[in-house]
């Protein structure tokens, strides 16, 4: 009897031996309990006992890999036995019966030729026909057949099976660069070693290489250990089971497991895609019956183009010309193509080691190659692949499919790293130092792969690297500044009110008085942002980055010529809407005006002054699904305009009259914005209980004018939150001026200015009554004081 209970702690060897030997006697027990069919007068005797039978396993159980809680994928082929339904029917009812999943059919030889040749799922699943139990020359014509039938079908399937392998890739993505990856069907995942075996099938392909294998091999085990400690059948490797199947491959932790992944994913689709190269070349030249001679085309010294691909010129000599490897990778991606294999082989083994300092022209290949933009991308992964990146540049190894935890993150390390240079590639033309902006994108995360703060780590590595590669001093120094400062821009543009000139004065005074380094940053800034994700570079963060880019810009400037002062990022637009307002000694009623700006709109709300203004009308904001990400108050007299930058969460735009109707109620006590926004958050919860605690901190020195100080919360994005915090500051007796909100995946960075209403610095009692309200707020509570009159 087989043991299920048993079955998932098996090696997969021996779980498919136990499987084989149970099915086999299965098969047995059926052919023993089936009655022999009459012969007919006019047809040849019936086969009895196992001839003209066989089980045959297809699938993962034809390969010999079946994962615990996997299916069973059965073909029973017969030939001459007319007893087959009944064998069958008492087949499969004792496999059902044992609780495990069953795909099975029954077919003839013929029978599955003909839906080999039409269906490439089916002729796939053939392809790893395995004999369980039978007739053992039965099953051996079935495979003789169907590979047959793969190779004259190869034409019609192979293309077929691209396009469902393109259209797994757009709905799932690729293996090496997710944080939940599915382990079977994300492109560079086990379905690409069944894709590579099936193509050598067809005679199209080599057959996949030891280091194919291992990289398959490996995922087969992340698999088996995923659904052995998981209990059920399942390919997405989810977070909470990282650190487990981890531990039980005997990984470090979850980042080093999701990192062997990423190399195993990234090795698989390297192959396939130049696998599916060859086979589109081939099966494009096959109708034609006959290779016509292909014309080489010099592109660089020892480089030509062959058809589509780059390879040595007949007269290169490798091994005496250090600057090649790069001449050849710069001369590929300029012309929009990719290395030949054969020519990436030659080149590791016979490229010698680079000089240091690389020589001026070895260099400059480097940066044409960089600069070819997104068609350096692919040259880049060859020769990452292969080894010659890693020989070029030794500190690489330590980004080199990186994971990075971080919601934002598309792309492992090094390969944000690739990502950004080819965005910085597109910005050139925007610099006085084209060089040192592509070189900086390359390296400005370099720091990632060492403990502490990246950027500050990442400084010395970075330059270490520009001098290995023959930059001057003064240059060197400004790519270490450029690794240092890469935030800079965008943390202070979205966390600091630009329109203080203590933040101006600040961002002046770290990067000097080069105009030339705030070009640099700037630009840097976007090909990191870019190179990251569309959230993490929105319309806005690049309207704000670059509006404090002017203001920087005209501090360095200020001496000499007279420079415009720029418009402030938020100012007040002409009210659209104001209504009276029910509140005895009020001054004035309340307006409302809206403006539409980069990626959102601009929102103006005037009201009578009081203390909780402007928490009252981010939660009136909250209330009607725009999100805020930017807020300023200023006070005139009694009566006080606050202006706020937001984004309608699901593409409404805002009306002044609903806005005017709800911040009016709330002031006048009609409108219980607490309760609503609590059962807002109900109905809508996304933070899927986390309990994570919020950081809080205070930066008292960055500001001026009527502001004492900078409180900074970082807590898990929720209903309503603006609208809490600002309420708890409100409550403790501090007055909040301005704001900066930015929401990274499912956590808040919000900033604000805040000052006591005497004037008098926040002191250190205060801000802890400040930090346990903030605290609490986080967690959804909502002081007395936001309970308006």
């Amino acid at each position: 009897m087989l043991d299920l209970q048993a079955l998932p702690g098996l090696s997969r060897a021996d779980r498919v031996q136990a499987l084989d030997s149970w099915l086999t006697q299965l098969l047995d027990d059926a052919l023993a309990g089936t009655p022999p069919p009459r012969q007919r007068r006019d047809g040849p005797p019936p086969q009895r006992g196992t001839d003209g039978i066989a089980l045959v396993a297809v699938g993962s159980l034809g390969r010999r890999e079946l994962p615990p809680h996997g299916d069973l994928d059965l073909v029973l082929v017969h030939e001459n036995r007319p007893e087959v339904a009944a064998v069958a029917d008492a087949l499969w009812y004792p496999i059902w019966d044992a609780g495990l999943r069953l795909d099975h059919s029954v077919r003839s030889i013929p029978e599955a030729v003909s839906i080999a040749s039409s269906d490439v799922k089916a002729g796939l699943g053939l392809l790893d026909a395995r004999l369980v139990a039978g007739d053992a020359d039965l099953a051996a014509r079935l495979r003789t057949a169907t590979l047959a039938s793969w190779r004259q079908s190869a034409s019609r399937l192979l293309p077929a099976l691209r396009d469902l392998r393109r259209g797994r890739t757009r709905q799932l993505g690729e293996l090496a660069f997710l944080l939940e990856p599915d382990l079977k069907e994300a492109y560079g995942g086990l379905r690409e070693g069944q894709v590579l075996r099936a193509a050598a099938a067809a005679q199209l392909a080599d057959e996949p290489t030891a280091e194919v294998e291992e990289a398959y091999a490996f995922l087969l085990d992340v698999r088996d250990e995923l659904r052995r400690r998981s209990g059920r059948a399942g390919d997405v490797l989810v977070r909470q089971e990282q650190r487990p199947v981890a531990a039980a491959l005997g990984l470090a932790d979850e980042d080093a497991l999701l990192r062997e992944v990423s190399l195993a994913g990234r090795r698989l689709a390297f192959v396939a895609d130049e696998t599916w190269r060859r086979v589109e070349a081939a099966l494009v030249r096959r109708p034609r019956g006959r290779y016509r001679r292909v014309r080489r085309e010099p592109l660089a010294e020892g480089v030509v183009r062959q058809g589509d691909e780059v390879v040595l010129a007949r007269d290169a000599r490798p091994a005496m010309d250090p600057g090649l490897l790069l001449r050849a990778a710069a001369a590929a991606a300029r012309a929009d193509l990719l290395l030949s294999p054969y020519t990436l082989k030659v080149l590791v083994v016979h490229s010698p080691p680079m000089p240091d300092p690389w020589p001026s022209e070895v260099r400059w290949s480097f940066l044409r190659l960089l600069a070819s933009g997104r068609a350096a991308v692919a040259v880049l992964e060859q020769l990452d692949q292969e080894g010659l990146l890693s020989r070029l540049l030794p500190e690489w190894d330590r980004v080199r499919s990186l994971p990075q935890r971080h919601p934002w993150h598309r792309f492992t390390v090094d390969r944000h790293l690739v990502e950004a240079a080819a965005a910085a590639a597109e910005l050139t033309r925007d610099v006085d130092r084209p060089d040192l902006l592509l070189v900086s994108a390359l390296l400005h995360d370099i720091g990632k792969g060492w403990p502490g703060d990246h950027s500050v780590v990442g400084e010395p590595i970075a330059a270490a690297i520009a001098e290995r590669m023959g930059f001057s001093a003064p240059d060197v120094a400004v790519l270490g500044t450029l690794v240092r400062h890469h935030l800079l821009l965008p943390a202070t543009a979205t966390r600091r009110d630009i329109d203080d000139p203590a933040t101006i004065d600040r961002v002046a005074a770290t990067i000097g008085s080069d105009p030339a380094v705030l070009q640099l940053l700037h630009a840097l800034a976007q090909a990191d942002g870019a190179a990251t994700s569309t959230s993490a570079w929105s319309p806005w963060k690049a309207h704000l980055v670059a509006a404090l880019v002017a203001r920087v810009q005209a501090k360095l400037g200020g001496s000499g010529a007279a420079v415009e002062e720029p418009e402030p990022v938020l100012h007040p637009t002409q009210a659209q809407f104001s209504g009276p307002l029910d509140i005895p000694g009020a001054t004035g009623g309340v307006s409302v005006g809206i403006e539409d700006v980069a990626d959102g709109q601009q929102v103006t709300i005037g009201a009578p002054d009081r203390s909780g203004l402007l928490s009252i009308c981010a939660g009136v904001l909250a209330l009607n699904q725009l999100d805020v990400r930017a807020a300023k108050m200023s006070v005139e007299g009694a009566y006080a305009t606050t202006v706020f930058a937001v984004r309608p969460r699901f593409g409404r735009a805002p009306v002044p009259e609903i806005l005017a109707d709800g911040v009016r109620a709330a002031l006048e006590g009609t409108l219980p914005l607490a309760e609503r926004l609590r059962q807002r958050e109900a109905d809508y919860r996304q933070d899927g209980g986390r309990s994570a605690p919020p950081r809080i901190s205070w930066h008292n020195g960055e500001v001026s004018g009527d502001a004492t100080g900078i409180v900074e919360v970082r807590a898990a994005d929720r209903a309503g939150l603006l609208y809490r915090l600002t309420a708890a500051i409100t409550a403790e007796g501090l007055d909040v001026t301005s704001a900066r909100v930015e929401t990274l995946g499912a956590d808040a960075v919000d900033c604000f200015y805040v000052c006591n209403p005497s004037g008098s610095p926040v002191a250190a009692d205060q801000r802890l009554r400040v930090d346990t309200a903030l605290v609490a707020a986080t967690r959804g509570g909502v002081p007395e004081v936001a309970e308006f009159p």
